[in-house]
C-alpha cells in the first residue's frame, strides 16, 4: 500500500490550486474568468498583480518541489518494500521521479478544479529543482535567451522544457536512469498543454510580453 500512498500523495500536493486560491484571497476573483483564463502565475498576475503573481510562482514552484522530496523522504526508508532490481517498480528513483511526473499532472488536472488547472511550468520547475538544480540551472538560461529574444512567454517555456530531458543527460552528474526518462514525460506534458499557445505562435497572433491586450 506505501507505493499507491506516495502516488495519492503526490496528486493531493500537486493538485493545490495555489493560483486560484491566492487571486480569490487577495482580489475576490476566479483567476479562469479572466485574461487567459489559465490557473498559472502569469494570469495571476494580470488578473490581481505582480505581487500576487509572484506568490502564485513560488508556491507552484515550492509543491512541485516538496512532492518530490516528500517521496524521497519516505522511499529511503528502511520499511520501503522494495530492494533495488531491475524491475521498473524496484527502482527507489523510479518511484521519486514518478511522484514529480504525478505532480505536475496534478497542476494541469487538479480534482479541486474540476480538472481545469494550468499548464504546469512552475511546478516542473520545483519538480526539477528538487531531482537537480544544475538542470534547472540550464533550462532558465534557455528560457531567458529564448524570451529576451523572442519575448513569448510560452515559447521560452516550451523550449525551456524541450531542454530538461537534454540536460539531465548531458549536464547533470550522473543522473539516475528514471529521472531522464521521466523529464522526458514532464517535458512533454508540459508542451501540449501549451496547444493553444503554440497554435497562436503558428498564426503568429501570440501575445508577447509587455504589450497590452488590442480593444476589440
Amino acid at each position: 500500500m506505501l507505493p499507491a500512498a506516495v502516488v495519492v500523495l503526490a496528486y493531493l500536493i500537486g493538485s493545490i490550486p495555489f493560483s486560484y486560491l491566492v487571486v480569490k484571497l487577495v482580489a475576490g476573483k476566479d483567476v479562469r474568468e479572466h485574461g487567459s483564463h489559465n490557473v498559472g502565475a502569469t494570469n495571476v498576475a494580470r488578473t490581481a498583480g505582480k505581487l500576487p503573481g509572484i506568490m502564485a510562482l513560488l508556491l507552484d514552484v515550492a509543491k512541485g518541489y516538496a512532492a518530490v522530496a516528500i517521496t524521497r523522504m519516505i522511499v529511503m526508508r528502511v520499511e520501503w518494500p522494495f530492494d533495488a532490481g531491475v524491475l521498473p517498480w524496484q527502482s527507489r528513483e523510479m518511484w521519486i521521479a514518478l511522484a514529480g511526473l504525478i505532480a505536475v499532472i496534478a497542476h494541469m488536472f487538479p480534482v479541486w478544479l474540476r480538472f481545469h488547472g494550468g499548464k504546469g511550468v512552475a511546478t516542473a520547475t520545483g519538480v526539477f529543482l528538487a531531482l537537480d538544480p544544475i538542470v534547472v540551472a540550464g533550462a532558465l538560461l534557455v528560457f531567458a535567451i529564448v524570451l529576451l529574444a523572442s519575448r513569448y512567454v510560452s515559447l521560452a517555456s516550451i523550449l525551456s522544457a524541450a531542454s530538461i530531458p537534454l540536460f539531465f543527460r548531458y549536464l547533470s552528474r550522473d543522473a539516475p536512469f528514471w529521472h531522464i526518462v521521466i523529464s522526458i514525460g514532464i517535458a512533454i506534458a508540459v508542451i501540449l498543454k501549451h496547444h493553444s499557445n503554440i497554435a497562436r505562435l503558428v498564426q503568429g497572433t501570440e501575445r508577447k510580453l509587455g504589450r497590452k491586450k488590442e480593444s476589440q
